[in-house]
């Protein structure tokens, strides 16, 4: 591919990612619209985020593996397919169950696009251009990420369009992304041999994360954290993920029928002897813990805890937006221009960290440009961070380990999202459930000397009725006002942890070891390798190469050279 084809083809590849993250962030600001229209429940609202996140993560290292066996291509279309229809379904959905069963379809095209869009991308250029273009990738993710809460208040705000287009606004732009591959997408497809799925480390691996994560999502909740419950829940997930390991180490080849051997992992675990992949991958799981576990929150503290409304809402994000846009942007045009990459990693481990930290700080009466700045601060940071983590991982391994080694880091990032979604969540419902029966009793408290503690106490309990019901608008104005209360403070304290999350990634950072990218793709660097095999050999052996290739290894007698 030439240049041009090159930058026509990343216009494409760009798209499809928009619009998949689009896609999965425009309905966030609209989630209390959305289970008010579908009757949902607190537990569901979550739900309907962790769905994808769950089916994107599981299924992210499948994609990955599927890019070394046939062609690229036809996998992002496929991929782009599948998420479309999730999302025309789930626009359709009648009820919270079906919409979750349909986010969890947009997940598994969601899942082959986060993973793909950066193979072919590291496939097309070198690790010293892809610096460059580190920067719109970023751009795009983080536009989609906090630019699409504005779209989703811009739309569920609209009385014509209302919440089902929060799903069939990304069709349009889904099917464009699908022409602009096709026309202008030309990479190779480099295959290797006896390379099969690894079918049962995706079932052990997946299996053994969602069984953790429903843990964790409804302990405390739907059955105590001490029941009988709870203790299968971990420990099925705990021994899930321990024969996963075992699976992928080929320790239990010896056991299994020839149809189950492990021949070639999913996540091989050599990957991890590197110093630098470990430490980005811990990396990764923190960024993702912070960053998509706080981001689905925003949303409710400026509709739920300052009493926005959601075009409002996503106005109001505008500054982390950006923030990430001009740093991911000038970052990666100056690690294309020197070549280095920790001290901008470094700088957003600190600035991200930083507004995480700042934003914890806040009430549900602070001053919103003090909210902007903190969340302009936390835009920055994520904007230098969360797409340059994978740059030196690619620039570490070797060309043939180029796909494996980006669906493992995009996997555990997507982790650490799902895993950031359901715990926060969990924190999150536990707190506000004890901030608003600390309201409610304040409340009964100044009702009782006017209608006595008769009248109070059914005005609580009414109140708290109204609460249970459901978490989005038409309640009474006092049971409101608890309600704001309750997310405006409790809100925050997801934030204090995504900023302990954002100082471990940090940590990890801090020790990852630089080194200078390299100037050639992956294709470049084989055909590099090979020529140096053959320079190495002597020139008799050189034409028994060239001739045993030939079928001329066994020349007549007598024959001339």
């Amino acid at each position: 591919m030439t240049q041009r084809q090159k930058i026509e083809a990343l216009v494409g590849l760009l798209l499809g990612m928009f619009v998949a993250f689009l896609s999965s962030t425009v309905v966030s600001i609209a989630l209390p619209e959305i289970i008010k229209g579908l009757h949902g429940t607190t537990d569901q609202y979550t739900w309907v985020v962790t769905a994808t996140l769950l089916a994107s993560t599981a299924t992210t290292p499948i994609w990955g593996k599927f890019a070394d066996l046939m062609s690229k291509k036809l996998l992002v279309q496929i991929a782009l397919t599948v998420f479309t229809l999730g999302s025309v379904l789930a626009g359709m959905s009648t009820s919270a169950g079906m919409l979750i069963g349909f986010r969890a379809l947009q997940g598994l095209g969601l899942g082959g696009l986060q993973a793909l869009v950066i193979i072919v991308i590291a496939s097309m250029f070198s690790p010293r251009e892809r610096g460059r273009y580190q920067g719109p990738i970023a751009a795009v993710m983080s536009i989609a990420t906090v630019g699409g809460p504005l779209l989703g208040g811009v739309i569920t705000d609209t009385s014509w369009l209302g919440w089902r287009w929060t799903f069939y606004v990304c069709v349009p732009l889904a099917l464009i992304a699908l022409v602009v591959i096709q026309r202008t997408l030309n990479v190779p497809t480099i295959r290797k041999e006896n390379v099969s799925i690894d079918y049962l480390g995706a079932v052990l691996i997946g299996g053994g994360v969602v069984v953790l994560l429903i843990w964790v999502t409804l302990a405390g909740k739907s059955f105590p954290w001490a029941s009988g419950r709870s203790y299968a829940l971990a420990g099925l997930g705990a021994v899930l993920l321990v024969l996963a390991v075992l699976a992928e180490g080929k320790v239990l080849n010896r056991l299994l029928p020839g149809f189950l051997k492990v021949s070639d992992p999913i996540i091989p675990l050599r990957l991890f002897r590197d110093r630098t992949t470990t430490l980005a991958t811990l990396a990764s799981v923190a960024v993702g813990v912070a960053l998509f576990g706080s981001a689905v929150f925003l949303g409710q503290y400026f509709q739920l805890g300052r009493g926005y409304s959601p075009t409002v809402a996503g106005l109001l994000t505008l500054p982390m937006v950006g923030g990430s846009l001009i740093f991911s942007t000038v970052s990666g045009s100056l690690i294309t221009r020197f070549g280095r990459w920790k001290i901008f990693l470094v700088t957003g481990g600190v600035l991200m960290t930083a507004g995480f930290a700042l934003l914890s700080t806040i009430k549900g009466h602070t001053n919103m440009l003090l909210v902007g700045t903190f969340l302009f601060l936390l835009g920055a940071g994520m904007g230098m961070t969360m797409q340059n983590l994978v740059l030196p991982v690619q620039n570490s391994v070797p060309a043939e380990n180029l796909g494996v080694a980006t669906s493992t880091v995009t996997f555990f990032r997507s982790l650490g999202g799902a895993a950031g979604v359901s715990v926060l969540g969990a924190v999150l419902a536990t707190h506000v459930k004890d901030l608003t029966l600390s309201g409610l009793q304040a409340m009964g408290a100044t009702l009782a000397p006017s209608v006595g503690r008769a009248g109070a106490l059914a005005r609580v309990q009414e109140c708290g009725a109204h609460l249970k019901a459901g978490i989005a608008g038409g309640l009474p104005a006092d049971c409101e006002e608890v309600q704001r209360n309750a997310f405006g403070d409790g809100v925050p304290t997801i934030f204090l942890i995504a900023a302990v999350m954002a100082a471990l990634a940090l940590i990890a950072i801090l020790f990852i070891k630089e080194v200078r990218l390299k100037t050639m793709t992956p294709l470049e660097e084989q055909q590099q390798q090979a020529a140096e095999a053959m320079a190495g050999l002597a020139p008799e052996e050189s034409v028994e190469v060239v001739e045993a290739e030939l079928g001329l290894d066994k020349p007549r007698r007598g024959a001339t050279s």
